[in-house]
Formats: C-alpha cells, structure tokens, sequence
C-alpha cells in the first residue's frame, strides 16, 4: 500500500479523537488502528519512516481538531442567551459579510455570515449580558432569508439584518457519537429567521461572481426545468439539497443518492471535457503546438478550471475531495508524470485534511474518499470477474456491477450508520441509473447552464435533462418502495468502525508482500480483527438489551419528550418519541430510531403515548419504522374526533400514525383498560391517570397518562405534560402511589405544573427536564427552577444543557450519567 496514501489516512483519523461519546475509546479505536498498520508495515524494509510519518501525522491531526472544537465551544458561550422564562429566539439586529455561497432551501435562503456585530432585545437578555450594545460574535451566523430579499448576494456582501436567533438545534445522545466536531467544522453559533436584510456593500472578486453565475443557472433552472424535477437539477447541477421528503428517502434507501451528489464524475466530465477542448484548440494553433504539448498546456487550464467548478457546485466534501484528486492527476499531466491512483487518493486526502483538521467528520467526504477507495482496490478485480464471461451486453453489465460493487463494499459501514439496510436492489437499479444519470443527465443538465441565450435549446435541454433526472427519480422510487434486495443490519457501532478500519489497512497493506512471515502475521491479524467484529457485536447486544437493571433513558430531542425504558427482563417500553414543530428535522428520524438500532432493537414491549401533542407524537412513525410493537398506550381523547385542518401535527396524523401501528399487530390500549398494576418483564408499570378515562373537560395537557415504573427499591414517575389539576387530584386521591426517586418533570418545566404540594408528595432525588435550546416557551420557567432549587434533596437535570440522560438502577442504587456531563 502506498505510503502517502498511508500517511494521509492517518493525517485525517487524527481528527477522531474527539469524535465520539468517548473522547479515550475512539482515541484507542484509531491506535488500534494505527498498530495494526506499524506491524504490517515493519515486516517490510524501510517502513520505519513511513510509521514515524503516520504516527506525525496522527498526532498533529489530534491536536489541530482538539483545538478547533476547544475553541468553537469557547465561541458557543460568548453568544447571547435568553433569560430564564424567556423564548430562546431572540430578537436581534445585526451586521456581517456574507462568507459562503447562499443556497436555497424550500421557501428560504440560508445565508452564512462571518465577523457579525450583533445587538439584542435588551428585555428577553440574560441579565448584564454585553449584548444589549452591539458586539462583535465569534464563529459563524447562519439567517433564513426571504428569498426575493437574499437570492442575488453573494460571498463578499456586507448586510444588515434583523432575525431571530439561537444556538444550532443539535442532539447530544451517546450512541450518536459526540456532536461537537461536527458543531466546530460548521463554525455556526446562532441561527434563526431573518425577517429582514438589506445590503449595505457589494462584494468584489472570483467569489462574488460564481454566487451571480450559481443565481442566475437556479433561476434558468427553476424557470425551465418539469417542476418535478427542479429539485433534482439544483441538486445535480448546484449541489443543494433541497427534494422532496419522499424524493430524499428514496435516493437515500435506494443506494442511487450518489447519482445526484457532485462527486468525481461531476468533475471528470466538466473538467476532462474542457481538457480535451483545449487539448483540440492548441494542437490546431501551429505556432503554440510546436511550443508545448497541447494536453499538458490544457490541464494546467483545467487545473484552475477544476476549483472553479467545485466552487460553483457547492464545496461540498466530496467536490473538494475529488478536486483535489483531479487537481493532481493533472499536474501530473502538466509536468509530464504519471500519477498511481492510490498515491493520487492520497494526497487528495492529505490535502484536504490539512486545510480542514475535522474533515473525517464530513459524511460526504467520507463516502467519496471510500468509494474511490474500492475502486481502486477492488474495481478491476470484481470487474474482471463478473463480466469475463457470456454475451457481450452480459459482460458489460457484469463490468457495471462490479465496478458498483467495488464503490459500495468501504461505504457500507458509512451507509449503515446512516440508514437501518442496505440495499442490494441499489447495485441492480446502478446498472441503468448509473448510465442514465451520469452519461444523459449530468452532461445534459450541465450543458443547459451555457444555454440561456438560445430559448429553445435551453428548453429542450431543460426537458431531456429533467426527464433523464425523472426517470432516475422513478427508479430510486421503485427500489425503495418494492423493498427489492433490502438487506436490514444493525447500527455499527464506533469500535466496529475502528476495526473495519484497521482490516482494510492490513488486507491493503498486505498486498505484494511475497515473504512467508508476512504473509502469516497478515491472515493473523485479519483473523484477529475478525474475532474483535463479533466481539464487539456481542457485546453491542449485551449493552442495547440489558438484564437484571431498570435503565430509563431521556433522549435529547430537542424541544418534546423520549424516552427509552430498558425493563429487567430484557424487554423494553417507548414513552413518547418527540417532535420538533415547524422544523424539517424529525427527532424520531435523528434520534429515536438510530438508537434503537444502535442497542438491536427491533421490538418494543409497549409504546405509551402520554397525549396527543406534537411534540410527543411527531416522532412516532420515523422512529418506529421496522419496529415491532405490541402495545400502543393512548389516552383515547381524540379516538373518533374529526379532523379537516390539514394541519402537518393535527389530530388526523396522530390518527394515522395509531392505524399504521394496528395494522402492524399493535394493540391500541385506552384508560379504561390499563388504570392500574401490570408486570411487565421484571417490572411493575403503574397507570394512575387518567382513570377510568379522560375528562372531555380538561385540557389535553390535564389529560397525560401518568406512569410509575418501579424495580424493586427504585420507583421512575412519568407525568407527560401533567399541570396544576392533575396533579392536585394525584396528590388528594393516589397519594400513596405518587412516591418516585425519579421524576421526569411535567410539561418541560413550565410554571404551570410542579407544584410543592405535588413535588412533596413525590419527593425525587432525580427530576429530569426535557425541553430544547431553541423552545420558543422559555421552558423551564424560572418559577420552576426556584421551585426545585429550594429542594435540597432534588437534583435537577435539563435535556438542553446536559443532553441525554440515562438513569440505571439495579433495583436499589440510582446511577445517572448525561452525555454533556
């Protein structure tokens, strides 16, 4: 294996060191890793060098990423803060410079901005916050413009601005791994709304007019293209993500989402077809052709070409990643040399993790740098041996499948970390989608950017392009929706990850080697990370499905209620899955979910549903996806009730998401049948309200079912959104059954529930509250949290500010451990 590539490789696993729950275990990961690398490589002569270079290369990346993060998380905390009881938006005014290409999503702009002066709402600030006077903000702000306000700035503008502003909505849960790389690579601090902005000075230079040229092709885009297929284009053509939910997931299930990424092939055909214009141009001028060799004078066009196009497409991961790989491979050209792939890849790599330390944390980068890995390790290989034999349009395709194949084999870890299967169906529907998109569409779509000039060519290319992305576009939908070849595995884990890692490195590594010894320590250690993969996924199982404990664990979804219950028998209970309202992001989707399969679940014992609120109920039915059921527990207050609003969190999506899980084999359980005990797998589940039945004259809130779960000595009481009523008829009627040692707070913590009469009765030593950085209710109330600060007895954890928290107990002591602890 190829030294620079070995080295580069290194450069960027330096940057995992803070990049999981574990800032030890994945740092160990990656030593694991790198050991496994020095003994492969000391078994040939003169790898000395090349390990003391690799483990250079580690340590500076370790140190360059731990300084980043050290210093975002610096910048975090000189931002504005609401006060207590205040929304977290808060109004701002502001000014700053436009420092990345504006792009479109859905019915806004997202502007970044860089050397922002900002200024608050001096009644919604934290006490003697300097905020209140214009001060300058460290780290980016990300604004959601109108876009008939923002669609023609560009990188250089300066602009005022009046929005609403928080920290970045994210989600710190264990087994998601550590946020916090991937916060500091995006550089942003505060994000929200604008409800104005207004330019104050026009940029200037290469920069500002690739953001006119990217304005102008989505306008020709959006003005030319199958309304359909607009999205599709600016994706292929723009690098913006901007599909249709059900377009997004079925490119995402299907395997087929490389098709509309800007990745090599982009830029091969661009790029290589702008090399052999000139290439054609300069070999026809005389005088310059008996000069220089027209292809090396032609790629040194197409290397200056070559970032341009990464610029316009958007600078995502893989662009940059490939450009760089490009960039090489025609230098080479230029000087005359001749660049080994593998070498190429390396420095593509090298290059990329020395001007962005966290770029390991970049999925698309990933994908792209592993991809291109499998083709050069296994394309030729599986090529040669799927399409050797057979008529000639067998073989061909047998070429197109292995060359698939070989792409997919390094990304699947990636795949399924990102996804619950993956999709065999995919590497069949490539056969077509790949020539169809990357040989029709692309080529098509990117000539149409040249044709504003000439109507009725930019027409019909726009038809021809749009209806070779529409085909592609049905393609992916057949596959996901037939579920063709779709292979469901387990989340893997961060050690399982570490480990693929070093097997690729020892297999590569390995290659050429001719010596006996070598060649035995190379299966040794292939074995011997054979062993740690089903190690490692026995215990992944251990730990997901616990036995002899109650663990209870308080997902952070932002803004709404989760929670996992781990029963003593190894069963497990669901107690609400979130629901961020008016966000694109779905909690059940981002969290829920990937932590189900993270642990192996694939059935839940009971789902209870505390009441029918959004941000309870929206994650149900993303999270629940491939979830068996066998209970669902509802408080049957809007069982019959007739919906017309079309509301995207109105009662008729509740209602659907409870037929979908009938359909599916769920029983629907309402009060009147489950006031009471019930053993549930080593535990006893206590439902004290609302009994025998809702009251149609309280409030949805008023009519949360209130749950105790208890394990021998150690009682959890979950009161949903509970408020001042119910829990005054808790205290004077089930007192006795009120007792908890833990408490997951009523209603986020607002004012309206947690009462002293009510928290007396209960007397926590544990109370949880689940609320978001960005709710816009001021959760918790500040009267809350006087209320539980005079509890001496109480201690109080808050989803916002520590993340997840998980409670364990074997029956008798109380452990609680939060991901930002």
């Amino acid at each position: 294996m190829d030294g620079v590539f070995l080295v580069a490789a290194a450069l960027a696993g330096g940057g995992l060191v803070l990049g999981s729950a574990s800032a030890w275990s994945s740092g160990a990961l990656v030593a694991v890793a790198v050991l496994a690398l020095a003994v492969a490589l000391l078994t040939r002569r003169g790898a000395y060098a090349i390990v003391v270079l690799a483990l250079v290369a580690f340590a500076v990346g370790s140190c360059r990423s731990t300084s980043l993060v050290a210093a975002h998380e610096a910048h975090t905390r000189d931002v504005p803060h609401a006060r207590e009881g205040k929304p977290r938006l808060l109004p701002c005014e502001g000014e700053g410079d436009v420092d990345a290409s504006p792009t479109k999503r859905g019915a806004s702009v997202r502007l970044s901005l860089a050397r922002v002066t900002l200024s608050c709402d001096a009644t919604a600030l934290e006490e003697n916050s300097p905020f209140r006077d214009p001060k300058v903000v460290f780290g980016r702000v990300s604004i959601f413009a109108d876009p008939d306000v923002a669609i023609g700035l560009g990188r250089g503008d300066h602009v005022t601005f009046v929005a609403a502003l928080a920290p970045p909505q994210t989600f710190a849960v264990d087994e998601l791994g550590d946020d916090r790389s991937a916060s500091a690579r995006s550089g942003v601090v505060l994000s929200g709304g604008a409800a104005d902005v207004l330019v104050i000075r026009r940029g200037r230079g290469i920069p500002h007019v690739v953001d006119a040229v990217r304005a102008h092709v989505r306008a020709r885009i959006e003005a030319t293209f199958p309304p359909r297929a607009v999205g599709l284009a600016r994706a292929l053509v723009l690098g913006e993500s901007d599909l249709e939910e059900d377009d997004a997931r079925a490119f995402r299930e299907s395997g087929l989402s490389h098709l509309l990424a800007v990745s090599g092939m982009h830029l091969v055909v661009a790029v290589n077809g702008l090399v052999v214009l000139w290439t054609a141009i300069f070999a026809r001028v005389r005088g310059l052709a008996i000069r220089v060799v027209p292809r090396r004078a032609a790629s040194l066009f197409g290397l200056v070409f070559c970032w341009i196009y990464c610029d316009f497409s958007g600078s995502s991961g893989s662009a940059v990643r490939a450009a760089c790989m490009l960039s090489v491979q025609l230098l080479a050209v230029a000087l005359g040399r001749r660049a080994k792939a593998l070498r190429t890849l390396g420095w593509s790599v090298m290059l990329v993790a020395l001007v962005d330390p966290l770029c390991i944390h970049d999925v698309s980068f990933l994908l792209s740098a592993g991809a291109t890995l499998g083709l050069v390790a296994l394309g030729k290989p599986l090529s040669t041996a799927l399409g050797s034999r057979g008529p000639k349009l067998v073989r061909a395709a047998g070429v197109s499948l292995g060359t698939t194949l070989a792409a997919t084999v390094p990304c699947a870890p990636l795949l399924l970390r990102m996804g619950p299967a993956l999709s065999l169906g995919g590497l069949v529907a490539n056969l077509i989608a790949v020539p169809v998109g990357e040989l029709a569409a692309l080529p098509i779509c990117l000539g149409h950017t040249l044709l504003a000039p000439f109507p009725q060519a930019e027409k019909g290319a726009a038809l021809a392009g749009g209806g070779a992305l529409l085909l592609v576009d049905g393609m992916a939908h057949v596959t996901w929706k037939s579920r063709l070849g779709r292979l469901p595995m387990p989340r893997p884990t961060d050690t399982q990850l570490g480990l693929v890692a070093a097997l690729w490195l020892v297999v590569g590594l390995g290659r050429g080697e001719t010596s006996r010894f070598a060649s035995r320590a190379r299966w040794a250690l292939v074995a011997g990370l054979g062993v740690g993969l089903v190690l490692s996924e026995a215990h992944a199982r251990h730990e997901g499905k616990p036995r002899g404990v109650l663990r209870v664990t308080f997902l952070d979804v932002g803004q709404g209620d989760a929670a996992i219950v781990d029963l003593p028998d190894g069963e497990a209970i669901l107690i609400d899955a979130g629901g961020l309202v008016g966000s694109a992001t779905n909690p059940g989707e981002r969290v829920v979910a990937p932590v189900l399969r993270a642990r192996r679940r694939d059935a839940l014992r009971a789902v209870i549903v505390s009441h029918p609120h959004p941000d309870h109920f929206l994650g149900l039915a993303p999270g629940l996806e491939g979830i068996r059921v066998d209970e669902v527990w509802d408080t049957g207050e809007i069982d019959g009730v007739d919906d017309t609003s079309g509301r995207a969190f109105g009662p008729a999506v509740y209602q659907a998401t409870l037929r979908d899980l009938a359909a599916r084999g769920a029983r629907v359980r309402r009060p009147g049948e489950l006031c009471g005990r019930h053993d549930i797998s080593g535990a006893i589940v206590e439902v004290l309200a609302p009994c025998p039945s809702f009251s149609p004259d309280r409030g949805t809130n008023d009519n949360s079912l209130v749950v105790r779960i208890t394990y021998g000595e150690t009682r959890v009481l979950f009161v949903g959104d509970a408020e001042h009523g119910t829990e005054a008829d808790l205290v004077r009627t089930r007192r006795e059954f009120l007792g908890a040692d833990v408490l997951k707070v009523g209603h986020h913590g607002s004012r309206s529930s947690s009462t002293p009469a009510f928290l007396d009765a209960v007397a926590p030593k544990i109370a949880v509250v689940s609320c978001g950085i960005r709710n816009r209710y001021g959760h918790p109330h500040p009267e809350t949290l006087r209320t539980f600060g005079s509890r001496e007895k109480t201690r109080l954890v808050r989803t916002d500010t520590m993340g997840t928290t998980v409670v364990t107990s074997d029956g008798h002591a109380v452990r609680v451990r939060s991901a930002r602890d």
